[in-house]
C-alpha cells in the first residue's frame, strides 16, 4: 500500500509571534544594582597596560620567528620544507593572537568613546584617539556617528550601520510568496556566497568609514567620516573631524617611514596583518551583534531605545580568548546597548540582572561563531517595504519569527 508526504505550504501564521517589549528605560535600570555603572579609571587603566604588554610580548617573541626557522639547525631537524612550514605556521599563530591583542586595544577606544573608561572626559579623548588611531580608525568622527547608532539602533529610518535592505532595495517582486522564483533571485553558489562574506569581513569597516556601506541609505552619495562637511557631523563638530584625520595621516606617514627602515614585508607581518584582523574581527562581533533572525527591527512610532536596544544579541565568541583578549565586548553586548556608559567588566553581573528583568526580550547565542556569521549571512536577507515591526527573511522569502497580530500588516505575498 503505498504513501505520499505532502510538503507543508510556507505560512507566516504558523512561525512564533513577537510583542515588542513593554518597559521604560527607567524601569529596566532600576532592576540592575548602582555600582555597576560606576567608572574605575585605575581599574581600566590596568586593563590597558595589560593589553600593552601582551602586545609588546607577542611582538618580541615574534621577532625569534624568521631567525630561528630559516637557520641551519632548524633546517637539518625539520629539513628545509618542515623548516619552511613550520615558520609559517609560527607567523599563523603571532598574527591569530596579536589580532586578538589588538582589538582588544580597540576595544578599549570603544570604551573611551562611550565615557565607559573614566569619570574624566580628557583621559577618555587622550586614550580613545591614540589607540583607534593606532588601528586606523578615525576617533572622534567614528565616535559621532557610533553615537549616534546607539541612539538609534534598530530604527529603519535612523539607524546608522547594519540597515536591512527591503524587498524594493532588491527589486523582489511586491507578489504572493509561492509566485516567486527565489532560486533566480538569491541562487548564489557557496563559493560565491564565500567570497562575498570574506570581502565583507576584510573590507566592510573601511568601506563603512569611507563610503557609507551598509549604513543610511538616506545620506547622500559620498557621504563618509573625513569630511569635515559631511552630513554625519554639525558646524561644531568640524574640528573634531580634522583632529581625527590628523590623527590618521600621522599614521601613513608612520607606516611610511616604518617599511623605509624595516622594510615594508616586516611591517606586513608584524603590524599590517595583524591589522587586518582587527578589522575583521571588529565586522564580525558587530554583524553578529545586530544581525540575526530572529532579532526585530522597527519603523515609526513601534521604535524607542530600549527596544532597539533588545534587538541585539550576546555570543559566546572564541569563549575564554573572546572574554580575556577582547574584554568581553561580545560575551555582554546586550547590556552595553541599554546603558553605553557601564564599563565593559560589570558586563556579567549586571547580565544577570538584566536578564531576570527583560526575560525571553534577552537574546543569546552559544552557537558556534563561524557557524553562525554563515547562518545569518544567509539567512538575513532583506525585510518587507510596509510594517512597524520587521524580521528578516532568507533567500526563500521566509522568516523565523513573525509580530503578533496587532503589529502584523494584512499582506498576501508571504501567504
Amino acid at each position: 500500500m503505498g504513501s505520499s508526504t505532502e510538503v507543508k505550504k510556507y505560512s507566516e501564521d504558523d512561525l512564533p509571534a513577537y510583542t515588542p517589549m513593554p518597559w521604560s528605560l527607567k524601569e529596566i535600570r532600576a532592576a540592575i544594582p548602582p555600582e555597576f555603572f560606576v567608572r574605575d579609571t585605575r581599574r581600566g587603566l590596568l586593563y590597558f597596560a595589560r593589553d600593552v604588554l601582551l602586545a609588546a610580548v607577542v611582538w618580541s617573541l615574534g621577532t625569534f620567528i624568521d631567525p630561528y626557522f630559516q637557520g641551519a639547525d632548524a633546517k637539518e631537524l625539520l629539513t628545509p620544507i618542515g623548516a619552511e612550514v613550520a615558520r609559517w605556521a609560527a607567523w599563523g599563530v603571532y598574527w591569530w593572537f596579536q589580532g586578538l591583542i589588538f582589538t582588544g586595544i580597540w576595544v578599549i577606544g570603544h570604551e573611551c568613546g562611550h565615557g565607559a573608561f573614566s569619570d574624566h572626559k580628557i583621559v577618555n579623548d587622550i586614550l580613545g584617539f591614540v589607540t583607534h588611531t593606532f588601528l586606523w580608525t578615525p576617533y572622534f568622527s567614528w565616535r559621532i556617528s557610533h553615537h549616534r547608532h546607539h541612539s538609534n539602533h534598530a530604527s529603519m529610518e535612523r539607524d546608522e550601520v547594519y540597515v536591512p535592505k527591503t524587498r524594493e532595495d532588491l527589486n523582489i517582486p511586491d507578489k504572493p510568496h509561492d509566485e516567486i522564483d527565489w532560486d533566480e533571485l538569491f541562487g548564489d553558489t557557496p563559493i560565491y556566497t564565500l567570497y562575498m562574506l570574506l570581502r565583507q569581513q576584510f573590507l566592510a569597516f573601511p568601506a563603512y568609514l569611507l563610503f557609507n556601506v551598509s549604513g543610511q541609505k538616506t545620506y547622500p552619495k559620498w557621504t563618509n567620516h573625513f569630511d569635515p562637511n559631511s552630513i554625519l557631523f554639525t558646524k561644531a563638530q568640524r574640528n573634531a573631524v580634522i583632529m581625527s584625520n590628523i590623527g590618521i595621516a600621522a599614521m601613513v606617514w608612520g607606516v611610511t617611514y616604518a617599511s623605509s627602515l624595516y622594510g615594508a614585508a616586516n611591517v606586513l607581518k608584524f603590524y599590517g596583518i595583524p591589522w587586518l584582523l582587527v578589522s575583521h574581527w571588529f565586522i564580525m562581533i558587530t554583524y553578529l551583534h545586530h544581525t540575526d533572525p530572529t532579532l526585530p527591527h522597527y519603523r515609526g512610532k513601534e521604535w524607542n531605545f530600549q527596544r532597539g536596544a533588545a534587538a541585539t544579541v550576546d555570543r559566546n565568541f572564541l569563549g575564554w580568548q573572546g572574554r580575556f583578549f577582547l574584554h568581553d565586548v561580545a560575551h555582554y553586548h546586550v547590556v552595553h546597548h541599554f546603558f553605553p556608559k557601564m564599563p565593559f567588566y560589570h558586563g556579567p553581573e549586571a547580565t544577570q540582572h538584566l536578564k531576570a528583568f527583560i526575560g525571553d526580550h534577552y537574546a543569546y547565542s552559544d552557537a558556534p561563531v563561524f557557524k553562525a556569521l554563515w547562518d545569518s549571512y544567509n539567512k538575513c536577507q532583506f525585510v518587507e517595504n510596509e510594517g512597524d515591526v520587521l524580521f528578516y527573511r532568507d533567500k526563500k522569502g521566509q522568516a523565523l519569527r513573525r509580530p503578533a497580530d496587532q503589529y502584523r500588516v494584512k499582506s498576501t505575498k508571504t501567504q
